[in-house]
């Protein structure tokens, strides 16, 4: 398939992720006044559309509590930037099993929550987008499974659909892409549908350019899409994106570096992506081109 660079390209800011990176940076923020703070900065940057987890405002460990996402996304709506908010729905799948001579029972890190649980922040908050992982795999730690059945993102892509929220499938292997393609065909989620390809996260596909083209090609060709890649291939992999036809995504979830020995913010990854877009010739586009682009509403939360 050849190469169609895309020349109106939207930067995504995955701005605090959940992963322990809360003692590896102190730029990776915490409360939900810093995370609302930095995400506000990445959109004043250039990024149209901020991805947004939260964590304990006291340990940095990873959370899903309601009352967080919705401070967070409260100050987001009331800074006087524009910016699409796009909410993880990704936790609440998490399997951590025991040593390989007694995997039961499960180990402490285990976060198996319903479907309703698992949505409830975005029924709350109304983001125009929020997160689908569409699959389960093995995830960088030796027993953790990242657990999505087809019965659970069946459940869910329902949920987000009739909350008009669109649904961001996270595809990290080929055979997510399959299924969310199966779940457009039974009318779970609606087309065209939006991707975002996840790259080199361990153990899901590397991040070598056979592989991404691989996985881009797999997209069906009306569907939106965007990628990234982790630590020192994040910036190559905006060039990549953007010259393969898509989107970019950057932020302190997939990469703490700016450079060599130094240490980034959100604001300054973005900065950095929107000067490798624009020196190929494309445009940066804002948040209000992307809900045009993407048929998203900005809403109010109930």
């Amino acid at each position: 398939m050849p190469l169609t660079m895309n020349r109106e390209v939207f930067i995504t800011c995955a701005v605090t992720g959940s992963g322990a990176t809360q003692d590896r940076s102190p730029h990776v923020p915490r409360s939900p006044e810093q995370i609302a703070a930095s995400a506000i900065d990445a959109a004043k940057a250039g990024a149209a559309v901020v991805h947004c987890h939260v964590r304990d405002p006291e340990t940095g460990a990873p959370s899903r509590r309601v009352d967080l996402f919705r401070e967070v996304t409260e100050r987001i709506r009331d800074a006087e930037v524009d910016v699409v908010l796009n909410l993880t729905a990704g936790m609440g799948g998490d399997m951590v099993f025991g040593p390989t001579s007694s995997p039961l029972p499960v180990q402490q890190g285990t976060d198996m929550a319903s479907a309703e649980e698992r949505v409830a922040h975005v029924a709350e908050c109304l983001p125009e987008i929020c997160t689908l992982d569409c699959g389960t795999m093995n995830f960088a730690e030796a027993d953790y499974v990242m657990t999505n059945t087809p019965g659970m993102l069946r459940a869910m892509g329902g949920m987000m659909t009739e909350l008009g929220v669109k649904p961001e499938i996270e595809a990290f292997d080929t055979g997510h892409l399959w299924f969310a393609k199966e779940l457009v065909k039974e009318g779970v989620l609606s087309s065209p549908a939006l991707v975002q390809l996840c790259m080199g996260v361990p153990w899901g596909a590397p991040d070598d350019l056979n592989t991404f083209m691989a996985m881009v090609n797999n997209v069906p060709e009306d569907w939106a899409w965007s990628a990234f890649s982790l630590g020192r291939n994040q910036m190559p992999y905006v060039a990549a994106a953007v010259l393969a036809g898509g989107n970019v995504r950057v932020g302190l979830e997939d990469n703490l570096m700016l450079e060599k020995g130094v240490l980034a913010t959100n604001a300054q990854l973005v900065e950095k992506a929107v000067g490798i877009v624009e020196t190929m010739g494309a445009k940066v586009i804002g948040p209000e081109e992307v809900r045009k682009k993407l048929g998203l509403t900005k809403r109010a939360p109930r």
